[in-house]
């Protein structure tokens, strides 16, 4: 046998169902085969490894020492082939959807509104796991994962979920509207998300306000949004914030725009997951239900636009010096 060649898959097809049994006849009863063609597989399978795998008594087949160790790798090797195909046509837990997603879209969105897909859906359980770190598929029960990224995810199948919009935001208490509104800016702390979608956003605001006094350094960094949302509201200062975190407390006049501008974020919202559990029922549903629902994201954002008077947008690509 040549080097690094494997044998005939079928031959260790064979070997896997009468080293299991340690008999030809039952192997070939589960392989709905002849005992004949279980044997001349075996024959075939010991041929191309020029060893004996079995020792031949009059009633009963033993495995030699090789046979035992191959086994053991063969019986390992089908197996994960036969998981391998169950996870693509079959799902595991039908009744149980398990969700990983950024803890401010959690708290901030979706927890609110899954009393109504669950609701809808009664017979089937939601888990949810927030969490800042980009969760693995890899030998978990993760269903589905909601991520905040640019949609390319190694190995994995992503749908965009919605487009996002960065606006700067303040508390109402912070700004008198009837006096010029970039020097007022100039003063006011920033609060920084460290995040990477953030990352030329402020350089780019300064350019934007264009007065010759420099922004007040931040004295608050945070990676979370929920906390930064909360830093908002107790008027420590200014910040950009995604639209979709932000339009509801906008709408109870909590918190304020207080330049009429906006950037499209170079991040957006995406499902990723494995190809196959975009197949399963309940991610259908899921799926359907949750891309229903963000259309009150996409709405608000156009009433947004039509009610903010001036409202421009600020491309990332014409503003010069600007660090990427």
């Amino acid at each position: 046998m040549k080097k690094n060649r494997l044998p005939p898959l079928k031959s260790l097809h064979a070997f896997r169902y009468a080293a299991q049994s340690l008999s030809f006849k039952t192997a070939a009863e589960q392989l709905n085969v002849t005992q004949a063609a279980v044997s001349q597989q075996i024959k075939t399978l010991e041929q191309s490894l020029e060893l004996e795998l079995f020792e031949r008594h009059t009633r009963q087949v033993v495995l030699t020492s090789e046979g035992e160790y191959l086994f053991t790798y063969v019986s390992q090797a089908f197996d994960l082939l036969e998981q391998g195909v169950k996870e693509i046509i079959e799902d595991p837990n039908p009744n149980k959807l398990v969700i990983s997603t950024l803890p401010s879209f959690a708290s901030r969105w979706l927890v609110s509104r899954l009393g109504r897909f669950q609701a809808q859906e009664q017979n089937i359980d939601i888990q949810l796991s927030p969490s800042l770190a980009i969760a693995s598929f890899q030998n978990q029960e993760l269903d589905l994962s909601i991520r905040f990224g640019q949609g390319q995810y190694e190995g994995l199948k992503s749908e965009l979920l919605f487009e996002e919009e960065l606006i700067p935001i303040c508390h109402p208490s912070l700004i008198d509207m009837k006096k010029p509104i970039p020097p007022q800016l100039a003063k006011l702390p920033i609060i920084a998300d460290n995040g990477p979608d953030m990352k030329a956003v402020w350089p780019l605001f300064h350019q934007i306000i264009g007065t010759e006094e420099p922004l007040t350094p931040s004295r608050l960094q945070v990676s979370d949004s929920t906390v930064l949302i909360e830093a908002l509201l107790s008027c420590q200062g200014i910040s950009m914030m995604r639209y979709s975190l932000v339009y509801e407390l906008i709408q109870k006049g909590q918190l304020i725009s207080p330049l009429p501008l906006h950037m499209k974020s170079r991040y957006n919202f995406y499902l990723v997951a494995p190809a196959p559990h975009f197949k399963y029922e309940k991610m259908l549903k899921f799926k359907h239900w949750l891309k229903g629902e963000v259309k009150e994201i996409q709405a608000s954002w156009k009433q947004y636009q039509k009610e903010t008077k001036g409202l421009y947008e600020v491309d990332f690509n014409h503003i010069s010096n600007l660090e990427d």
